[in-house]
């Protein structure tokens, strides 16, 4: 095996360890809620997968901006590559947040401020996706999803500060803000997003090269096309 097959098959070994720990850890050694009891322990997965989701939009912002000062195609390529690993774990906020909600609020879904936003910033990365397959130019698919994958980021801060903003049904921040964690849960809390953050950077290159070869692939077939005419 070669040395990069060698460093990616140690990657995903450590990451799948550290998913490892952040299950048991989330399952088994933070303490009951005495409130919730059991059906919090959903928070060690749903808190994190909201930070993971807002970084990997974060990396999409940056290599938006990267691509439209440099016009360099690697740039979308990680753009597009984060926002679908961001999109999925956006999801994932989605599904687990009503799984917790209907037990604790007697409801799966409010439309209030949080939650709302969350939505509209799900539908804006889809959105981005569907928007790239309507350009088949690479440039110019790049250049404008580029444009419309900095607009789609202002929705970011706002998700994360609309329980401030307005009043919400979502409870208030449990880390900074004026909120309090057992100790216990915040280094549980921290551990389980660490182990997603390793996911989140597996799966974006795992996502980069697919990218990149099917630009590739394009480009040959491109270059063949020209010859048979």
């Amino acid at each position: 095996m070669s040395s990069p097959g060698k460093a990616n098959c140690a990657a995903t070994l450590g990451v799948a360890i550290l998913m490892g720990i952040a299950g048991y850890a989330a399952l088994f050694v933070a303490p009951d809620e005495r409130t919730m009891h059991e059906i919090q322990r959903i928070f060690y997965f749903h808190v994190p997968s909201a930070w993971t989701a807002f970084t990997a939009f974060f990396v999409v912002f940056i290599c938006n901006i990267a691509y439209l000062t440099r016009r360099d195609l690697k740039w979308d390529w990680i753009a597009v590559s984060a926002a679908e690993v961001g999109l999925a774990f956006c999801t994932i906020v989605l599904v687990t947040g009503p799984i917790w909600a209907k037990p604790v609020w007697g409801i799966w879904w409010t439309w209030d401020a949080r939650l709302t936003s969350t939505f509209v910033l799900w539908l804006m990365y889809v959105s981005y996706l569907l928007l790239r397959t309507l350009l088949p130019d690479a440039e110019k698919r790049a250049r404008i999803c580029a444009a419309f994958g900095i607009f789609a980021f202002l929705d970011v801060p706002l998700v994360y500060f609309s329980i401030w903003l307005w009043r919400t049904q979502h409870p208030q921040p449990v880390i900074g803000g004026g909120g309090s964690l057992d100790p216990t849960m915040r280094w549980v809390l921290l551990t389980c997003w660490v182990a997603l953050l390793g996911v989140m950077i597996l799966m974006v290159r795992q996502r980069y090269r697919l990218e990149k070869t099917r630009h590739e692939v394009e480009e040959l077939t491109h270059a063949v096309e020209e010859r048979v005419r």
